[in-house]
């Protein structure tokens, strides 16, 4: 296919959906199920590169007030927040309150051709296209019934949130992962609002491309350290390594020092982050490479190692060769860790959250629960749920089980997409929807005893 300019589609009077469609027609369907991608050993076929990337992305619809999420057998789903913009991440507080951060993208130097044109086009679709709101809002359940009926604007824009993402609480300080930087509040136990602006605590890689804008935070077990994620600036290091400086990373943060090292690298777009008690091993959900097929690559979650190099750019899924990447790296290849478990193919992993605490009842007692954003790059669609895959001894043990879906319509439209997932101080399951603008809270339908937490 020749390159044509977006003029050509407006002098044309092409509509979007005609463009899009255009764009999709120069990719590939799936041969696999995502099962197949999916889990310990998952399969890795040859790659299948196309002129132009496969777009399939469930545009964005939004919920009626009759309509909500489809939970597990056994377990029931409540509204416990709705009207909100774009909720993205969710902190469960020690006293229960719940902040959500209300968040998009921050503005970005406008690229041309073809390409970029129509997958704004088609993102925007997809809901991804507003202003970040900026906002951090305080939800609480003081009556105990499930829905939040006291909502606070905890901070905003002018308290110094840009594009807020993660957030850690230790001791008296609340830590908000912005898109450039750590910054923090002082926090008092049931207080409803940030008291003066955020102090800075060390930056985080940036700039004005910033192509993986959410960082994600969180704290060590005993506090003294925090963890961010950052995600590369491009797919394939097609704008050069100089471009992916500190990125495909997660950083460790002494915030006594208002320093930072780098903890981990390779890991190409890192979001959710969680502590195994039973190996005390940190562990994260991995977003991986596009542009290769429908059935590459699997986004995963996997252990993570101070140290450890995990393939980004040069390889996946260990010491896979991506022969895009040039010049080639074979000695980065060589060291490249293997990831513990695939979640399938570009399901967008996002969520993660541990728990042995949780009062879901049986089948859902000690394991992760991920939150799959939805795929934009396979035929047919992949993700748009959330999932729980369970653990013993510290280590994955089993397939993934549904835990909330019916996010698309028959239409394959996009009802709403599941990003962060927390669990409250009395067991329930929250899950952030950003198409919806909702909090969902999943519990037993019957309720379960849980342990204390």
């Amino acid at each position: 296919m020749p390159y044509t300019s977006p003029t050509f589609f407006g002098r044309l009077g092409v509509s979007l959906a005609a463009a899009a469609a255009l764009l999709a027609g120069c990719g590939d369907s799936a041969k696999l199920k995502v099962v197949e991608g999916t889990g310990p050993s998952p399969q890795l076929p040859p790659p299948h590169k196309t002129l132009l990337p496969t777009v399939n992305i469930a545009p964005a619809k939004g919920w009626t007030e009759a309509q909500q999420p489809k939970p597990a057998d056994g377990q029931r789903v409540q509204p416990f927040a709705t009207g909100l913009d774009h909720p993205r991440w969710l902190l469960v507080l020690p006293n229960g309150d719940v902040l959500v951060a209300e968040s998009n993208a921050p503005p970005r130097p406008e690229r041309k051709g073809l390409r970029t044109w129509v997958m704004n086009k088609v993102m925007a679709r997809a809901g991804a296209g507003v202003p970040s709101a900026d906002r951090i809002t305080l939800l609480r359940d003081a009556d105990g019934d499930g829905v939040a009926e006291i909502r606070h604007a905890f901070a905003d824009a002018d308290d110094g949130l840009h594009s807020p993402f993660g957030m850690a609480l230790v001791g008296d300080r609340l830590y908000v992962a912005n898109t450039d930087a750590v910054v923090s509040f002082a926090y008092k136990p049931g207080q409803t609002q940030a008291e003066g602006r955020a102090q800075r605590v060390v930056e985080l890689p940036a700039g004005p491309l910033n192509h993986h804008w959410t960082k994600n935070l969180i704290a060590s077990p005993d506090g003294k350290k925090l963890y961010a994620t950052v995600g590369s600036n491009s797919n394939v290091a097609e704008h050069g390594m100089a471009a992916e400086e500190g990125r495909a990373a997660i950083w460790e943060i002494d915030p006594a020092a208002n320093t930072k090292r780098l903890y981990a690298s390779g890991l190409r777009n890192p979001n959710g982050m969680a502590w195994v008690p039973a190996s005390g091993a940190l562990w994260t959900v991995v977003n991986e490479r596009d542009e290769i097929g429908s059935d590459l690559v699997p986004d995963y979650m996997t252990s993570v190692r101070d140290g450890g190099f995990y393939g980004w750019p040069y390889s996946y899924y260990g010491k896979t060769v991506d022969a895009r990447v040039k010049p080639p790296a074979p000695e980065k290849v060589a060291a490249a860790i293997a990831p513990d478990y695939a979640l399938g193919a570009h399901t967008a992993s996002l969520g993660l959250v541990y728990s042995d605490r949780n009062a879901l009842g049986a089948g859902f007692q000690q394991g992760m629960f991920i939150g799959q954003h939805g795929s934009w790059n396979r035929e047919p669609l992949s993700g748009y749920k959330v999932v729980f895959v369970p653990f013993k001894d510290g280590r994955p043990d089993g397939m993934p089980k549904d835990v909330l879906g019916g996010f698309l319509d028959a239409e394959e439209r996009a009802l709403g997409r599941p990003v962060g997932v927390a669990i409250d101080t009395r067991g329930a399951l929250l899950v952030a929807d950003d198409v919806g603008n909702a909090v969902w809270r999943v519990s037993a339908a019957t309720p379960t005893a849980q342990a204390p937490r």
